[in-house]
């Protein structure tokens, strides 16, 4: 006997045909259509708390990839100058590194101190200046991270919140019903089961996301100390060739080759 004809002979003796599967997304409205306000509450929160971490870590991507390019293009501009009021003049164009805050923040005390040339009287004035300036731009770059972080750990529990929920709502059902069938049950399974997907789905990318970002800020932080460090050693090194005493003043005239030999050759700030 053929398919055709048993069909015909099922439809032919009453028997129900079983109905066409329905798509995923079509049983996906209708879990959210006979959803309660309790899971609807829940599904709104995670919501807005996804939207929510999007939206910082598109953000921070983009502020650390700026900072990142500004910074390089930054240490190469430093490396090829010789004079560091050429740095200071042309450091603003590069604002977007964090490498900006911590020279102004060097440059800053090395011309209170010395006035911008020979030897700085106090030198760890200048590395807690460098740590104050690090420590102060890890701080505008770490902004809103802690959200970010609050949603990655909170969502899966907003999530089972719904899921405790869904699995109540379930066994009142089944009370109400008094008996164990599958209609009784189904409403509330499906919003236990919606809630528990949803929350996974919000923590999941805002905890890889914090990682990612932390891991950049490590970097940033790194890369700050290490700034700070050659900026200070730099600053040293141009001190230490300057003469301690000024050489006696010639007699009055035009320099010689001679003296112009006799000068030391350093890298000048």
């Amino acid at each position: 006997m053929t398919l055709p004809t048993i069909a015909l002979a099922l439809q032919d003796s009453g028997a129900p045909l079983s109905p066409a599967p329905a798509s995923h997304t079509g049983a996906l409205l209708d879990m959210l259509h006979n959803s309660g306000p309790t899971a609807l509450t829940v599904l709104g929160i995670l919501l807005l708390s996804s939207i929510f971490s999007w939206a910082i870590m598109l953000s921070k991507w983009r502020t650390f990839r700026a900072a990142d390019s500004q910074s390089r293009r930054f240490v190469r501009a430093f490396r090829k100058s010789g004079r560091l009021s050429e740095i200071a003049a042309v450091a603003d164009q590069f604002r977007p590194s964090p490498l900006v805050a911590v020279f102004h923040e060097i440059h800053d005390e090395y011309q209170r101190q010395a006035g911008g040339r020979g030897t700085p009287p106090n030198p760890q004035a200048l590395e807690r200046a460098a740590l104050t300036a690090a420590s102060e731009s890890l701080t505008i770059m770490e902004h809103r991270m802690t959200w970010l972080a609050t949603i990655a750990q909170s969502a899966t529990f907003i999530g089972l919140f719904g899921t405790v929920m869904g699995i109540v709502d379930a066994f009142h059902g089944l009370g109400t019903a008094g008996a164990a069938t599958l209609r009784a049950v189904a409403p509330g399974i499906s919003e236990a089961l919606i809630t528990t997907a949803a929350g996974l789905a919000v923590a999941i990318p805002a905890l890889i996301g914090y990682n990612q970002l932390t891991a950049r800020l490590r970097e940033s932080a790194a890369r700050m100390d290490d700034f700070g460090r050659e900026l200070l050693n730099a600053i040293e090194n141009a001190a230490l060739l300057t003469p301690a005493t000024p050489p006696a003043a010639p007699a009055p005239g035009p320099p010689t080759s001679q003296m112009l030999e006799d000068q030391p050759r350093r890298r000048s700030f």
